[in-house]
């Protein structure tokens, strides 16, 4: 394991047992996220990085009881902590590395990232990744359940220029990496970049 994912590990197994209790209010804003992204009846749907699966059961009821929910993370604590909280019941928990994931090419009709781009180790390889398991035509949800400016403050940081999810950063890293930005909302109350799968 890199060390880039032995820091982000060791970063989540610390905060899983109380990360629900730190957010408690997160909730409408995830399901919110899901809706906006316009999943079917029988959609099959990753939660990368999905921690304690806290968007596993707006996921499920978008898909309805014909689709596939995966939710992969790397911290097997936060796994643990989403068993606990019985979200194992809206879809398949898998301990594994978005960046290499155990799935067939093109298997799915969406991935959601909850507050994943700023853990992926090497971004543009790591979209292309995720970009690989979606069907052309399939969609990226990039979530955060606050935008940058309010989520700085939380950190108490600045946002700098080379932020990531800022617009004019995350469309040519998106679009080099197989998917092509078709909204992107960042205020207090939420960040969300939605992508299509080229192809």
């Amino acid at each position: 394991m890199s060390n880039d994912h032995t820091h982000v590990q060791e970063f989540f197994t610390a905060r899983a047992a109380h990360w629900d209790t730190r957010f408690p209010d997160d909730g409408p804003a995830y399901a919110a996220a899901v809706a906006a992204l316009g999943l079917r009846e029988g959609d099959r749907v990753l939660d990368a990085g999905c921690g304690t699966g806290r968007a596993l059961t707006p996921l499920r009821a978008a898909v309805g009881p014909s689709g596939v929910v995966l939710g992969a993370d790397l911290t097997p604590a936060m796994l643990e902590a989403a068993i606990r909280a019985g979200r194992n019941r809206d879809g398949r928990l898998l301990l594994t590395d978005v960046t290499a994931l155990p799935l067939r090419s093109g298997s799915l009709d969406a991935v959601f990232g909850a507050g994943l781009i700023s853990h992926l180790p090497h971004p543009e390889e790591n979209l292309r990744e995720l970009a690989r398991v979606v069907r052309p035509g399939g969609l990226l949800a990039l979530f955060h359940p606050i935008g940058r400016a309010a989520l700085a403050a939380r950190q108490g940081r600045q946002i700098t220029p080379d932020d990531l999810r800022a617009e004019s950063k995350l469309r040519p890293l998106l679009a080099g990496s197989g998917w092509r930005m078709t909204s992107y909302v960042d205020e207090d109350s939420r960040f969300l970049a939605l992508s299509v799968r080229e192809g």
